[in-house]
């Protein structure tokens, strides 16, 4: 029988539980909710739907931007229960933005940077 260290295990459990949020509806509403129309996509000269990022307020095709939870899904003291984490994870939209996936990068840095010093 396989063994597994329980960092393992909770890696494994959290990435399952987080799959599970690429399909839950309210993050297709704020997606829907931030598209401002159909454009001419730069980088592959297609049209494409974009999408307004809630920092820059820079307009990015669907590609280029990512739903993010505005308060993070693991707090900054750290992991607490599973029951918190998808809790938090599974949210309403009112929790949710659309952001470029740079402005998604400095903050996910800055989030994990607070927990780091907790």
């Amino acid at each position: 029988m396989l063994k597994w260290t329980e960092g393992r295990r909770k890696g494994f459990l959290t990435s399952v539980i987080r799959g599970g949020f690429r399909r839950w509806p309210p993050k297709y509403l704020v997606l829907t909710s931030s598209c401002v129309g159909k454009k001419i996509n730069k980088a592959t000269g297609r049209i494409a739907s974009h999408y307004l990022c809630a920092y820059c307020l820079g307009e990015f095709p669907n590609k280029e931007v990512q739903v993010d939870h505005i308060n993070p899904v693991v707090p900054s003291s750290g992991f607490t229960t599973w029951d918190d984490f998808i809790n938090r994870l599974f949210c309403n939209e009112e929790q949710l933005q659309v952001l470029c996936k740079s402005c998604h990068a400095k903050k996910t840095k800055e989030e994990n940077k607070q927990r780091k010093k907790k």
